[in-house]
């Protein structure tokens, strides 16, 4: 029943997360950045317009992927606690399956631009160096990692070194050629953007905002929790995400009021530029172990448990959910499909995105009853496993 209780309330917090993807993604039009004018509809809707984009930011800005890669490194935990049970190293093993997510990755990349898998599967080699590494050094990676030293570098060369020039940002030229994809109506000039160009925007965003270095911390922090078996049901466990959600809320409450202040506190926007990136990696980092932690204990209450407990579908199934999420937003949003991204603001994208969501979760809930697996796990299980 242990295992049981156990499982589920991982697949419940995936799926948590996916469902914080697609409404997030959804108000952001799949990064298709085109909304209508806010003169063009009633001041009220305008203004909830506001209220909805600032909460769902608020709750899963840089948080549901944040969950994701925590639990990626939970399950190479367990990949590799089944490994050694049986004498074998899963090292080498889970670099092919890395290669089985860029194929992956590349597939999702034709639908959505700022597609998550390849950067999984390229950060995700650096569990295969800690693989054997005692937990405390674990440990000590992960906060070296979630420290964000690269920006702290560059905060320190700007204060030290007087012909030291901001880092210049390299995205621009992508993002315009992927929004004139967006914008047409063929599918194959979409597909070709992506891949050219979503990728490659995609990573470089991520290392600009200091979220490459965070993602291989929150890979270890969350094969450390697997390897100490802190989603067990146990007293001490409870107790430990008990600990976790005070120390994450004490982390979370001034970075959060730094975060809001932070062009008063600073006269030079050069400053800001660089302690910006800092301050919410860790408003954010905090936040999401709060919420972790939350999910944790409160999923043992009925209340709760009846409430989210049905996320355990999309979530045992959160590969397939996630680029069905990308097929699907991309049909909706861009010009090749329904290409209805520069007609709605953020109330209606989020109706749609509760929609689209809510076929989602059926969908998913049907397909696990009937087959206990998604198909794309399905298939990266067994080419994991081919000729082994």
């Amino acid at each position: 029943m242990e295992q049981k209780n156990r499982i589920e309330v991982v697949d419940a917090l995936r799926g948590f997360a996916i469902l914080g993807i697609m409404l997030l993604h959804s108000i952001e039009h799949f990064n298709f950045y085109v909304f209508p004018s806010a003169e063009s509809q009633p001041a009220w809707l305008s203004a909830l317009d506001t209220v909805v984009w600032d909460s769902l930011f608020f709750m899963f800005g840089g948080k549901g992927y944040a969950i994701f890669s925590i639990l990626f490194g939970f399950t190479f935990s367990l990949m590799m606690a089944k490994q050694i049970k049986q004498g074998k190293d899963f090292g080498y093993r889970y670099l092919w399956r890395l290669l089985i997510l860029v194929g992956f990755a590349i597939f999702n990349g034709f639908f959505f631009p700022g597609e998550v898998l390849m950067l999984y599967a390229l950060v995700g080699v650096v569990l295969f160096f800690v693989r054997n590494l005692r937990h405390q050094l674990l440990l000590i990676i992960a906060f070296i990692c979630l420290l964000q030293p690269i920006e702290w570098w560059h905060y320190i060369q700007y204060l030290t070194n007087a012909d030291y020039v901001l880092p210049p940002r390299h995205g621009g030229q992508y993002w315009k050629l992927l929004k004139e994809a967006q914008l047409g109506d063929s599918f194959f000039n979409q597909v070709k953007a992506n891949t050219l160009y979503g990728h490659k925007v995609s990573l470089i965003w991520a290392f600009e905002v200091g979220r490459l270095v965070q993602t291989a911390g929150l890979f270890i922090i969350g094969y450390w929790l697997g390897k100490n078996n802190k989603f067990d049901d146990k007293a001490n466990n409870r107790r430990f995400w008990l600990r976790t959600f005070i120390a994450a809320a004490i982390i979370f409450v001034p970075f959060y009021l730094f975060r809001l202040n932070i062009n008063a506190l600073f006269d030079a926007k050069e400053q800001v530029q660089l302690v910006r990136p800092i301050v919410e990696m860790y408003r954010n980092i905090g936040f999401t172990f709060m919420m972790v932690s939350a999910f944790i204990l409160l999923f043992k209450t009925s209340f709760f448990n009846k409430l989210l407990g049905g996320l355990k579908y999309p979530g045992r199934m959160s590969l397939t959910a996630y680029v069905m999420q990308s097929i699907i937003g991309g049909f909706v949003f861009f010009g090749y499909g329904l290409g209805i991204g520069p007609e709605v603001r953020h109330t209606v994208s989020f109706g749609i995105g509760i929609v689209l969501f809510t076929i989602q979760f059926y969908a998913c809930k049907y397909w696990i009853i009937n087959y206990k697996q998604g198909p794309l796990e399905k298939l990266w299980h067994k080419l994991t496993w081919i000729k082994s």
